[in-house]
């Protein structure tokens, strides 16, 4: 049986124990995998001391994992985002701006802000506006959850579950739950909800194979070498996390 039961509140404090756990989570989750924005280069980063920031080692260009986020220009401590978010995420009942307010010490009027920027971003991410567009990249890729497996390689039978992710390096994701992992199917997700003209980054499966018929673009990378980074710096390492 799958356990689908939420971390608890000691596993949380164990995973981000700092600032910088919090931060370094951010910034593998959106750049892990990536080259240098600035001068093409495989990515190599490291801590910029005192700063929100990390500095690439190629040619010291900086990066801001907080930008875009609702925790960017903020002063209020990313571990206190991440646990109003871990409280979203394990509240059935909503959460608040006075259990915030009273549980982290920040004033009313930064919890009801928090709480607000919280939900506004959960609707934008809980939305079903097709992902991409020309000159964005849409990283995309299916697995099998719960259950036991019969088989091997994609074809699995007996009672696993398929699911199908399609996800913007932003942070913008669409998932669903397919019938299965076949051709057909796999187009058929990515037509209804990835714009034409994105540049589509998967792995090698043949399932996804000619999807360029389709008015996109696609790079893909190899997961039986090591970087599992294509030529083109195809990747689906941040989808593979999620």
């Amino acid at each position: 049986m799958t356990n689908t039961k939420g971390p608890t509140l000691r596993q949380f404090q164990s995973r981000f124990p700092t600032e910088d756990s919090c931060l370094d989570h951010l910034f593998q989750v959106r750049y892990a995998g990536t080259d240098c924005p600035k001068c093409k280069r495989p990515l190599k980063y490291s801590r910029v001391k005192g700063r929100r920031s990390y500095q690439c080692q190629w040619c010291a260009n900086n990066l801001y994992p907080t930008a875009g986020t609702p925790f960017d220009r903020t002063r209020t401590s990313l571990r206190d985002w991440f646990y109003v978010m871990f409280l979203f995420t394990t509240s059935r009942n909503g959460v608040a701006a006075k259990r915030v307010e009273r549980e982290i010490g920040v004033t009313y009027k930064t919890a009801w802000r928090m709480c607000h920027e919280v939900r506004k971003y959960m609707a934008a991410l809980d939305s079903d506006d097709p992902l991409g567009g020309p000159g964005e990249v849409v990283q995309v890729d299916e697995t099998w959850i719960g259950g036991k497996a019969v088989g091997k390689g994609r074809a699995y039978k007996g009672n696993k579950t398929a699911v199908m992710g399609m996800l913007e390096p932003k942070g913008e994701l669409i998932t669903r739950v397919i019938p299965d992992a076949k051709r057909v199917t796999l187009w058929g997700e990515i037509c209804e909800n990835v714009l034409p003209g994105t540049t589509l980054h998967t792995d090698e499966y043949a399932g996804y194979r000619s999807i360029s018929l389709r008015g996109f673009r696609h790079q893909t990378c190899n997961h039986a070498q090591e970087p599992w980074v294509g030529p083109m710096g195809a990747h689906v390492n941040t989808l593979e996390g999620f």
